[in-house]
């Protein structure tokens, strides 16, 4: 089968989605079939082109057996609206150009994968210009996401993203969802049920695991010993409401054993370290973003894993990735947010929970799990077991691709 698979973000850029979208897409290749992958010349989430592509418009590579065609896009450090919309829209174009003119011949399935919603446009339109099946993941609600966060007020933006968003589910033959909750969002909208598949986020249980010579050399690199460390791996944004953990540091300001750990880029990073330099933090600690390959060794180099999410109703329906890649490193997880996901974390037994935006409460569990080294090998071992019985990126890839290879010409 042949797959011609959109996803704006793909490696060597970091984040959950490229690497969704890689284990995917490099699964698939393992599996006999032939992927081309429709992606952006690197720059998230920093906004800066790497010098080996500047001044190109596409550049082409293999990469683990997946045809990788990258298109340029208006990227920049700077995230205000206009920005945003350029960049969003110069990688629909491009993709397009780049999907009828470079990624030749027929295939089998369109696969496309938001957000940004408007992949999902590219995917459909090229799946119309191929004549091939179109199948539309969707990982995040957009743009009811941004409408709640604040990032999208523009109206005629949200009728048109709106206008988007009811045409990729309507043309599409299946729709990939990561949660229940937004499954059930989509068939209260009208959406027919039959034409929804839940994949959830995971880990890929086969590299990501702990590492004690990689949890020694980071914790000797960075003047760790001794301490509990709190550490947040993954991107700085609004969503992740952030503010919330610099809080809990000012609030244990004074516990010389303990320290919080950032690790990663994004549009909110330099207000965290304004935010904890204003405070004149000493036991707060950032790092730019990590490779893939490494980020096992930093993971396991701390103590327990955050992962937090702003307190909005939408957010019920996540299911952070970095739950599993803590969980596969035996990481006990402090988990900021409502439904879904504290449905998953008391099934495992795999952290503790505590309320979105709530400081007092992070510092009250922090302090629980300090006190306990045996309740973190327990939760974290939970974790893993859990992960790798219901949660693994194999397993998932797997289903994908029978998925795909089921559906009617």
């Amino acid at each position: 089968m042949r797959i011609l698979y959109l996803s704006q973000y793909f490696p060597p850029e970091i984040g959950a989605t490229q690497t969704r979208a890689y284990e995917m897409a490099s699964h698939f290749v393992r599996l006999g079939h032939s992927v081309t992958m429709l992606t952006e010349i690197p720059n998230h989430p920093s906004g800066v082109i790497p010098p080996e592509y500047r001044r190109k418009l596409y550049a082409k590579s293999l990469l683990s057996g997946i045809e990788v065609i990258r298109v340029w896009v208006y990227a920049t450090p700077v995230k205000n609206f206009r920005k945003r919309v350029f960049f969003y829209f110069s990688y629909l174009v491009n993709a397009i150009i780049a999907g009828m003119l470079l990624a030749k011949g027929t295939y089998d399935i369109v696969f496309a994968s938001s957000p940004p919603l408007l992949v999902g446009w590219a995917g459909l339109v090229l799946s119309r210009w191929k004549k091939s099946p179109f199948v539309f993941e969707v990982r995040d609600l957009w743009p009811e996401s941004a409408i709640k966060l604040g990032e999208l007020s523009n109206r005629l933006a949200i009728m048109g993203a709106t206008w988007i968003e009811e045409a990729s589910y309507k043309e599409a033959k299946k729709i990939i969802v990561v949660t229940n909750g937004i499954r059930e969002h989509l068939i209260e909208r009208g959406v027919p049920i039959e034409k929804i598949e839940v994949i959830p986020n995971g880990s890929n249980t086969e590299i990501i695991k702990f590492s004690p010579d990689g949890r020694e050399r980071i914790r000797r690199q960075l003047g760790l010993d001794e301490k509990f460390v709190a550490i947040y791996a993954g991107i700085h944004g609004v969503a992740q409401g952030l503010e919330t953990v610099i809080e809990a540091a000012r609030m244990m300001r004074d516990r010389s054993d303990v320290l919080f750990l950032f690790v990663g880029e994004g549009p909110q990073k330099s207000r965290l370290q304004s935010l904890a330099s204003g405070y004149n933090l000493s036991n707060v600690i950032f790092l730019p973003e990590q490779p893939q390959e490494v980020i096992s060794e930093y993971l396991s180099a701390g103590d327990v894993a955050l992962v937090p999410l702003r307190k909005v109703d939408l957010f019920k329906n996540a299911l952070p990735s970095k739950i599993f890649d803590a969980w596969a490193c035996e990481r006990p997880v402090l988990l900021g947010v409502e439904g879904e996901a504290k449905y998953v974390l008391e099934k495992a037994g795999g952290g503790l929970f505590i309320p979105p935006e709530n400081p007092r409460e992070m510092v009250s569990a922090l302090q629980k799990l300090n006190s306990s080294p045996e309740l973190r090998r327990t939760l974290g071992r939970n974790g893993r077991l859990f992960t790798h019985q219901y949660y693994s990126r194999q397993a998932q890839a797997e289903k994908l691709s029978t998925i795909l290879v089921s559906l009617p010409e």
